[in-house]
């Protein structure tokens, strides 16, 4: 091997020339070589290992539209059975269907439906509060236009996040604490012409937006412990244990909210419905979460409300007036910003520097 300066013409530098005898390699040849290849290994590596990343927050992103997409089907369908259905059977459809969908999924993937311990009463609850979410979003949306109904259940996030900065202590600053106080306002923009047309049934979707607040709260940890398929089938179970019995006993005591009725031909397809787009709506928001990181995604959950829209006015003909679009703007508005400064915080977490609430 010989090593010679040679001039690098134009630069007035100097570089080192490698010559080797033939068969032969030089030990900096090698040492070069043995770099290039780890480099360019690493550099593949991480190509491929960002290229799965995107991969897997894109088909979050696309889970998370299709929840948006379906979730007002559930809407329409559960508005069009009440037409001849009482409201609690409506609501015993949507989990005695979610529980059947459910089962073959949890045999075919080999789930357990062992439920971890000191979680039952926990599950219980948690099923029970989306028992009464469900109620009383049918009870409003059998009169009152789906948007309208949707948006007031949107403050349900703001009820979260003043839950945990009240009751559970968490770091909640001034600014989401405004952001929420200005969701509420425009609830009742949404709230003041739907009570003019339909008086005290205004309020019922805010018993739907409390319950599902509590409802997310108990989610949290529960996601952790149990598979969602799992956690979905003991939902729609322990839910049809508490319907069932109450339509049993209200079965021909005339009441137009619990006594059950023979459906007709029709009626069938939408509390079908009901109950499937309920399950796979649910679904693909929680495959959406275990892809894709909550901040990229929560946004997008704001899209089901223009949707919600386009179904009421093409399926019932409603649409919200000048004062409820006023409140529905608002209430996403505040929503977004609130996304927007856990985003921030978020990020002075990550970096370590000390911040204020926000």
């Amino acid at each position: 091997m010989v090593l010679a300066p040679a001039p690098n013409e134009g630069t007035g530098h100097t570089r080192i020339a490698i010559w080797s005898l033939p068969g032969e390699r030089s030990e900096v040849a090698l040492r070069i070589d043995s770099h290039f290849a780890a480099t360019l290994h690493n550099r593949m590596t991480t190509s491929v290992a960002n290229s799965q990343s995107t991969d897997r927050v894109l088909a979050g992103v696309a889970l998370m539209l299709g929840f948006c997409l379906t979730a007002p089907l559930l809407d329409v369908a559960a508005k069009l059975a009440s037409a001849s259905v009482p409201i609690g059977q409506i609501t015993a459809a949507r989990f005695v269907v979610q529980c059947m969908l459910m089962a073959p999924f949890i045999w075919a993937m080999g789930l357990s439906l062992r439920v971890p311990h000191g979680h039952l009463m926990t599950l219980t609850a948690r099923a029970l509060l989306l028992l009464v979410a469900t109620f009383c979003f049918i009870a409003a949306i059998r009169v009152m236009p789906l948007a309208d109904a949707l948006a007031i259940v949107f403050v349900a996030p703001f009820i979260v996040m003043l839950v945990g900065k009240f009751h559970l202590g968490e770091d909640v600053g001034p600014r989401r604490v405004g952001a929420a106080l200005v969701g509420f306002l425009g609830v009742l923009f949404v709230i003041q012409p739907s009570f003019a047309a339909f008086g005290f049934v205004a309020f019922i979707p805010l018993g739907t937006a409390v319950a599902f607040a509590f409802y997310i709260l108990l989610t949290r940890g529960l996601s952790r412990q149990m598979h969602p398929v799992t956690l979905q089938f003991h939902t729609g179970l322990i839910a049809s244990f508490f319907c069932l019995p109450v339509l049993l006993v209200a079965m021909g005591s005339g009441s137009d909210l619990f006594d059950p009725v023979w459906p007709g031909d029709i009626a069938w397809v939408w509390l079908i419905g009901v109950g499937f787009f309920a399950t796979v709506s649910h679904m693909m928001m929680t495959y959406a979460l275990s892809l894709a990181p909550s901040s990229t995604l929560a946004p997008l959950q704001y899209f089901e409300l223009p949707v919600a829209t386009l179904f009421g006015y093409l399926v019932f003909n409603d649409f919200p007036n000048a004062l409820s679009l006023l409140g529905i703007a608002i209430i996403i508005a505040a929503g977004l910003y609130m996304i927007h400064r856990e985003r921030i915080g978020a990020k002075q977490s990550i970096s370590g520097r000390p911040t204020p609430p926000i």
